[in-house]
């Protein structure tokens, strides 16, 4: 399998994932000519995309679906909840999807996705994992607060890209609204470093080989901090020989194969 966080932040997320001859995207929240350019700086052709997956009806998450189903008719995956947010809004009315239900799996040519539900402040979010039957990708990048259920689904993955939003003193000491803090540090808001160290602790298994830090808040939150943090978690598991690597909205990750 392949992966390449293309954004991830409060500006846009994308998330590309490919295995074989599958091309898929975990959401499109920059915009489709942003997409293309570093899909193909990462050595993706963009016109091999096949689907895109929603995680949930945030703007960031979305604002390139209606030009992607255009331009080239990529197929489009999400829940009931999340098409029926989505198509409230005027612009992406008319789409069309393929509807799943979190806890049931789905195949997008040589993958495997399961949607699975975590807590969020949108209708019926979900994370995904994803396999070729060999190796498996568990992607839980907006959540309040860790469930088992997000436990169970990311216990045996070999890449893991998770919310590591903010670090909880400088989210406090921060200039925002006390209302948004509370919505961010919330149990259906943003995972902080230590709720992210914390899970990392919980499921670290011989069979991880790398996490991707995302959503990481580029004013309640430092890189350094967070990647150190992740770190630690880890090292303390024995898990030393595991990749940590930070992700960013202005720009993508490298490619991994794993």
């Amino acid at each position: 399998m392949r992966v390449c966080v293309l954004a991830s932040g409060s500006s846009g997320n994308c998330i590309y994932v490919g295995a074989g001859e599958s091309h898929i995207l975990v959401d499109a929240g920059i915009s489709c000519k942003e997409a293309d350019r570093r899909l193909a700086e990462a050595g993706i052709d963009p016109e091999a995309i096949q689907a895109v997956c929603i995680t949930h009806e945030h703007a960031d998450h979305i604002s390139a679906i209606g030009v992607m189903q255009r331009k080239r008719n990529v197929a489009l995956y999400a829940n009931s909840a999340t098409i029926e947010a989505i198509n409230a809004v005027g612009k992406l009315a008319g789409l069309k999807w393929n509807v799943f239900e979190a806890g049931q799996a789905f195949e997008i040519g040589g993958l495997t996705v399961e949607p699975f539900s975590v807590p969020h402040d949108a209708y019926d979010p979900v994370g995904f994992c994803m396999s070729d039957g060999s190796s498996r990708i568990g992607i839980v990048t907006d959540m309040g607060m860790v469930t088992g259920l997000v436990r169970e689904k990311l216990r045996d993955c070999g890449v893991i890209i998770i919310e590591s939003n903010h670090d909880s003193e400088m989210l406090k000491a921060s200039g925002r609204p006390w209302s948004l803090k509370q919505r961010i540090g919330g149990r259906h808001g943003h995972m902080s470093n230590s709720q992210a160290c914390e899970l990392l602790g919980e499921i670290a298994s011989p069979a991880l080989k790398a996490v991707y830090l995302a959503h990481i808040s580029s004013d309640c939150n430092e890189r350094d901090k967070a990647m150190q943090r992740a770190r630690s978690a880890l090292d303390s598991r024995g898990c030393s020989t595991v990749s940590v690597e930070v992700t960013y909205a202005s720009q993508a990750t490298g490619v991994m194969e794993f």
